[in-house]
């Protein structure tokens, strides 16, 4: 698979990160830190727009309720049926996100054609699947009542394309809510880009709005206060930046067994046994790109394109051209892996297999309670968006970063959710009752791509390529010697490599 790196760029549009995101300085680099987002479920209960509150807006997207926030704790019996049939409604929005883009044009000028030919088709298929994930969990214990609920689906707007900023809100309903903040709400959106061309090359985004210049963002990153015991030391593990082009479309954490369990292509660093089918001994017993052996961790995340026109060898694939991400994958020109205390006391060793997902890759539809990664230029770092894709001037390059969740609940490897197992700290920096501090993961990547608003982030087709989307995965198989070295180093205030 072609891979490029080009040169600079310039982009467009913003919203400051928001208060729920702070930024803390470990061990002299820029670390993102989600100190309030909820280690729990997404918003489940909120309600997509109605056809009345879309009306007289361009509709955009399929908004569904996300069901496996909707289901109670799922049985390990249960795990992997319910695991198939969640990735099978993924599968069965992104069929119908299709159905919808053909026929968008019809849509807009019967209304009636949606719910006939796209919304009443997909809901029949999503309550087969929530009765199947109701039965399995029956077999094993208590049939959840009420999955029904989260069969419906509708059409909602995008918010952002009026240029009125980045926040989104369930249901569309404060879609303008930075408002009044004296941001730049993407009025120079449009700089040097041909409206016609406002859809990105796979015709679902990103827009215009979806840019901001990071020099018109104030600095928005506080120091957060170390307290007497914090743990100040870090650990950097080196493992490369996808030299080798290791990329694929599954999620072996949400959608293990599931070919295009993610219908977006990832970057994988560190162990290259990973994809959906990968057992823990498959990861144990895996080669690994990292530099220090003893990490066979897995690291990964959505691939940055090039909006530029070009395809890639994927244009043809699942995850690629076939879930309408096209464009040239970029690969990082700096992939920084870095591991931090804990501001108030002491961190303990994360178990062998622990699997972390920061960020949520349908933050667009589900709202940003747990959107968590942040985008910014070198040069620029004190400024962070969560929301927004940055313009950066000559000389300066495109950062992701992703800070992990820092507490586990001394239990469990993973959770129904891929969430209630792990959190962050509190504001205070001190882990939720029952909750321990570990090394907390904080990726940086960097990329040299050429000016303009010409990139985005792989998505699920309906997310259009928001930048609020963006994600990593981490599953933790350092052995346990490299562990415990870390864990010294951190609590012992060094700097090791």
């Amino acid at each position: 698979m072609r891979r490029t790196s080009r040169k600079k760029r310039s982009t467009l549009a913003n919203r400051a990160i928001a208060a729920s995101a702070a930024l803390i300085l470990g061990g002299g680099g820029l670390v993102a830190v989600n100190v309030y987002a909820s280690a729990g479920e997404g918003p489940s209960g909120s309600s997509p727009p109605t056809r009345t509150q879309n009306a007289g807006r361009q509709l955009s997207t399929i908004d569904c309720p996300e069901a496996v926030n909707g289901l109670p704790q799922v049985p390990d019996e249960a795990r992997g049926e319910v695991d198939r049939e969640l990735a099978a409604m993924d599968t069965q929005i992104t069929d119908a996100y299709r159905q919808f883009a053909d026929r968008k044009e019809q849509i807009a000028r019967d209304p009636g054609l949606a719910e006939n030919a796209v919304l009443g088709p997909l809901r029949s298929k999503r309550t087969a699947s929530l009765d199947r994930i109701g039965i399995a969990i029956g077999r094993a214990g208590e049939r959840p009542a009420g999955l029904e609920s989260l069969a419906g689906c509708s059409l909602r707007a995008d918010d952002s394309r009026g240029g009125n900023g980045g926040g989104r809100g369930n249901g569309g309903g404060d879609g303008g809510q930075d408002d009044g903040q004296g941001q730049d709400q993407g009025q120079d959106g449009g700089q040097g880009q041909d409206p016609g061309q406002d859809q990105g090359q796979g015709g679902n985004g990103p827009v215009a709005a979806d840019f901001v210049d990071i020099q018109s963002v104030q600095p928005n990153v506080d120091r957060p206060r170390q307290r007497r015991g914090a743990s100040r030391g870090t650990f950097t593990t080196d493992c490369g930046r996808n030299e080798n082009g290791k990329f694929n479309p599954d999620n072996v954490i949400v959608a293990p067994g599931v070919s295009n369990g993610a219908h977006h292509m990832h970057d994988y660093i560190g162990n290259q046994a990973n994809d959906a089918f990968a057992s823990d001994d498959d990861l144990a017993n895996g080669a690994t790109t990292c530099r220090n052996q003893g990490d066979r961790s897995t690291y990964y995340w959505p691939v940055l394109r090039l909006q530029n026109g070009q395809n890639e060898d994927d244009v043809d694939a699942d995850g690629g051209g076939r879930d309408q991400n096209v464009g040239e994958i970029q690969t990082p020109s700096q992939v920084t892996l870095k591991f931090v205390g804990s501001p108030v006391g002491r961190v303990t060793a994360m178990p062998r297999f622990l699997r972390i997902i920061t960020g949520d890759a349908k933050a667009f539809t589900n709202g940003d309670a747990n959107a968590n990664a942040s985008w910014s230029c070198t040069g620029f770092e004190d400024r962070q968006l969560t929301d927004k894709y940055p313009i950066c001037p000559e000389g300066s390059q495109v950062v992701r970063t992703f800070a992990f969740q820092n507490c586990w609940d001394g239990q469990n490897t993973d959770s129904a959710n891929h969430r209630t197992h792990v959190a962050f700290a509190q504001e205070n920096g001190r882990c939720p009752n029952g909750f321990r501090a570990v090394p907390q993961l904080v990726q940086r990547i960097v990329y040299d791509v050429p000016p303009g608003p010409g990139f985005a982030v792989d998505s699920f087709p309906e997310q259009l390529h928001k930048p609020i989307t963006d994600h990593g995965d981490f599953i933790n198989v350092f052995d346990d010697r490299l562990m415990n070295k870390m864990v010294r180093c951190i609590n012992d205030g060094r700097r090791c490599r």
